[in-house]
């Protein structure tokens, strides 16, 4: 019978030249594991050629997915797309350079100290998780860098109180990034932050660029308003895959970060990821590890457990990378399927205090995922024991905790970089995103398709045209009215949704409704009336 030091050394993936490891083997799976799936590895590994090669592998959007070309511009399919590719790079660099510089300089001051990236989902993670992970500090980054990810008007204020009201305004550069323009909480985000120039005195086209594609909603405003410049955006690269387009890059070049070695370490990574021996392709084998672990059809959550700092951020990236990609409701075939991996997790060690309790000892509905950093620190060691470290017992934590779960039955994979630096930071991205692609053929899936976040965008719509309905209907009345009422004049048998709408404007005293008589049992049954009246 097999040792786990047997089965470590049979399906460990090591490159020796940069120090990247992965290790499956405390997965449950068979030994003969390649050979049986040896006929979905040669269809992933089609499918992976056809969607780098420029085929439509959006077919009901009819476009191509081509972030892998955004690390490698020759691989693109034409002579346009490497050009565009080559071009906003250097776009990216040269401005970041003149910025750092002050040669593009604020409305009032010498130079931009701060940048706030305005986006959401994919145009706020990737340039967050690059952020964290690579920052230095606010004493030694080029630029201090902050987020507008939400719509929540205190968040705005709380944002733009860590800029320093006015003054910080005034050397604060603002990117703002929307593929179309028209997502609502990119453009609040604009409104709001505009608005706070506006009150300071200040221009906010004199402190603002775009990452936007030609010709979108946002692409016109800033054209009009002579923002400083536009980055571009392409249909062909999705929000969770775009960290490597201008929507990470800019940020990323802003801030400090060398952006030609995160390229690289992706670059290094899609190479490896090519090769045909599943054995000697970590991406196919952590997808043959997830596919195993969750039978296909998700089963099992995947739990990510990075022991760094830097890579607290990880675990929310992948969630949308994995969630929003494998979570699907049909297949190619147009089978109803449900499928997808439920991604959560924090950092070790904080969670040797908070949820291994139970990964170990409760239910066994995961799989987790370990990320090690081997270099612990730059500079000198510091022991807090004589000849152990705080980095020593990093280490012992997390080999400790993995043998535990090993020890109860619980699966998991181990991935390790040599540093926490750009080319690693490439290397994981790109991993991650080669094993969504290849899942996503072993279970007949479209992963670079999110039907159901446009339907959130669509009922969220609805939503708010209700609530103009709703404080029509209560000027209309003219008399203290309850949500029963107030349905009832609107025409809608959703009282539910029109009593929280007057709950919360009520609860707001610049808003058009007020309550009136609260008192009463049922929650339905509270009045309310115009602040007007």
């Amino acid at each position: 019978m097999k040792t786990p030091s047997d089965r470590y050394r049979q399906w460990l993936y090591l490159d020796r030249a940069t120090g990247f490891a992965l290790d499956v083997s405390r997965m449950d799976f068979p030994d003969d594991l390649v050979t049986r799936e040896a006929a979905r590895i040669d269809a992933a590994h089609r499918a992976m050629r056809e969607l780098e090669a420029g085929g439509i592998a959006n077919p009901d959007e009819q476009r191509r997915v081509g972030h892998y070309w955004l690390r490698d511009s020759a691989r693109a399919p034409d002579a346009e797309t490497r050009v565009a590719i080559d071009d906003a790079r250097a776009a990216i660099v040269r401005f970041a350079a003149d910025v750092h510089a002050g040669r593009v300089r604020p409305e009032r001051a010498e130079q931009f100290r701060q940048l706030v990236v305005v986006g959401i989902g994919g145009s706020a993670l990737g340039p967050q998780l690059v952020a964290e992970a690579l920052g230095r500090g606010p004493a030694r980054d080029a630029m201090r860098i902050f987020f507008a990810d939400n719509t929540d008007p205190d968040g705005f204020d709380r944002l733009l109180t860590r800029l320093g009201g006015a003054d910080g305004l005034a050397t604060t550069l603002v990117a703002v990034t929307s593929k179309s323009g028209g997502t609502k909480e990119t453009r609040n985000g604009m409104l709001e932050i505009g608005r706070a120039y506006g009150l300071a005195g200040l221009k906010f086209a004199r402190h603002a660029v775009a990452v936007t594609s030609d010709g979108s909603e946002l692409d016109r405003v800033a054209k009009r308003d002579a923002w400083l410049t536009t980055f571009p955006m392409w249909d062909w690269v999705g929000g969770r895959t775009s960290v490597m387009s201008s929507v990470g890059l800019v940020p990323a070049a802003l801030q400090g970060v060398d952006v030609d070695a995160i390229l690289a370490g992706a670059r290094t990574m899609d190479a490896w990821t090519r090769e045909s021996d599943a054995r000697r392709n970590p991406a196919l084998l952590l997808a043959l590890a997830w596919h195993k672990a969750t039978g296909g059809r998700g089963e099992k959550d995947m739990v990510v457990l990075p022991y760094s700092d830097r890579f607290e951020l990880f675990s929310r990236y992948l969630q949308q990378l994995v969630m929003e990609s494998l979570g699907k409701r049909l297949d190619l075939g147009g089978n109803v399927v449900h499928q997808g991996i439920a991604v959560y997790g924090n950092k070790g060690s904080t969670d040797q205090h908070a949820y291994v309790q139970q990964l170990r000892d409760g239910v066994p509905n995961f799989f987790a995922t370990f990320v090690q950093v081997l270099n612990e620190r730059d500079g000198e060691p510091f022991e807090v024991e004589p000849e152990v470290t705080s980095g020593d017992y990093l280490f012992g934590f997390l080999e400790g905790t993995r043998r535990a779960l090993y020890e109860a039955g619980r699966p998991s994979v181990s991935i390790t970089i040599p540093r926490a630096d750009a080319v690693s930071l490439g290397m994981l991205i790109a991993l991650f995103e080669r094993a969504v692609g290849f899942y996503a053929s072993f279970i007949n899936i479209n992963a670079y398709h999110q039907p159901g976040v446009e339907a959130g965008k669509k009922a969220a719509t609805e939503v708010l045209d209700m609530q103009r309905n709703v404080v029509r209907s209560v000027r209309a009345l003219g008399t203290p009215s309850s949500a029963t009422q107030v349905a009832a004049h609107v025409g809608s048998p959703d009282v539910e949704l029109v009593w929280k709408i007057l709950n919360r404007l009520a609860s707001n005293p610049q808003r058009p409704v007020r309550r009136v008589d609260d008192t009463a049992a049922d929650p339905f049954d509270t009045t309310f009336a115009s602040r007007d009246d």
